[in-house]
């Protein structure tokens, strides 16, 4: 196992920090650079040789950069199956990258906010992370190692198209910003998919947990752009911005009308999901996404009063499989990750409890 992949587990990650703007609702912010080396065949046509002639490229640059050598770097050969999910898990690379060729490296910065794959669809996948709702903080810190990168490596680019990509839908900007999002109270009124349909008409697609093909969970959704041709990074961002901040309103109004209708309802609904995570002595991930859930709209509601969004935070990245595993340096079996993840839930709940009442009882 990767000790150092287990070093990282014991900390939260900075993306989940629950700091930032709208961060009750909005996890973080996500901000994606695509970019292509000239003179060199895309990684889905290209020949083993070429990738690696990529990769050489990529190392060069880091040679000679200061920023990129502060970082963490890994070849793509170096990562066990546990190693890969931990990275899909931790939002760092995305759940393709280490498919297929092996001719691939990953960048990492010493904050953990910005990730650039090589060799992904496209030669560079260069990625800023926020926390709450933040696009133009992630998009400075991608934008800051895109320029780093580009005082050594001529990109792909063509004078009407933009920044060529390997799939069309991402030319132009070569930039993908996306939120993600918490919407329980959207969910539980039933408002969902017509929010859901207001967002595609506004040019934006909805997504699961990890993003594209994925599920779900926890009621986490992914909100990011479609077009990435014929609009500015800064039309992409205040689109973002705009179309994150009416779901909000519309969230806010699901919650209020959730609690003037069925305020019992809710109440016993969050603090049933606080006391299964809280003495359960089996738990899966899926089901502590979706406790969470409902755990974190008690929280954003004042219900639960005592509980910090960073822990809440942190227990949801934890109890992901592979970071369990990192997190206790041992692989198990799924049995032994239900037993262990309730035991670390427990913990990590227990030293948050007592600092607080449940609303409208005495203490």
């Amino acid at each position: 196992m990767n000790t150092m992949f287990e070093q990282m587990a014991k900390n939260p990650a900075a993306w989940l920090s629950g700091k930032g703007n709208e961060s009750l609702v909005v996890l973080s912010t996500r901000v994606r650079l695509a970019r292509n080396i000239a003179g060199c065949m895309y990684p889905s046509s290209a020949d083993t040789e070429t990738k690696q002639r990529v990769v050489a490229y990529f190392d060069s640059v880091r040679e000679r950069s200061k920023s990129l050598n502060e970082g963490l770097y890994f070849k793509a050969p170096e990562f066990s199956e546990l190693d890969k999910n931990f990275l899909i898990e931790r939002h760092l690379i995305s759940p393709v990258f280490l498919n297929g060729d092996l001719s691939k490296a990953l960048y990492i910065d010493t904050s953990e906010r910005v990730s650039i794959m090589v060799n992904e669809e496209d030669h560079l996948r260069i990625q800023g992370l926020a926390p709450g709702l933040d696009a133009r903080g992630a998009y400075k810190l991608a934008r800051k190692f895109d320029k780093e990168i580009a005082r050594h490596l001529e990109y792909d680019f063509d004078n009407d198209f933009g920044f060529l990509t390997a799939c069309p839908t991402n030319a132009g900007t070569g930039m993908r910003v996306s939120v993600l999002i918490h919407l329980p109270g959207l969910v539980l009124t039933r408002e969902i998919e017509k929010v859901i349909s207001k967002i595609t008409r506004s040019g934006l697609v909805v997504r699961g947990f990890y993003g594209e093909g994925s599920d779900v969970l926890g009621n986490l959704f992914q909100v990011s752009n479609q077009n990435t041709l014929g609009v500015s990074e800064d039309e992409i961002m205040e689109l973002i911005e705009k179309v994150t901040k009416e779901i909000n309103d519309n969230e806010a109004a699901s919650r209020k009308r959730l609690m003037d209708e069925a305020a019992d309802m809710m109440e016993d609904k969050i603090w049933r999901a606080y006391g299964i995570l809280q003495n359960a002595r089996m738990l899966t991930a899926d089901e502590v996404m979706n406790l969470l859930s409902a755990v974190r709209l008690g929280h954003a509601m004042k219900i639960i009063n005592f509980l910090d969004v960073s822990l809440i935070n942190q227990i949801l990245l934890l109890s992901q499989p592979a970071h369990l595993q990192k997190y206790y340096g041992s692989e198990m079996d799924p049995n032994k990750r239900d037993y262990v993840r309730a035991q670390l839930v427990r913990e990590m709940l227990g030293s948050a409890n007592g600092k607080g009442t449940r609303k409208g009882l005495q203490a």
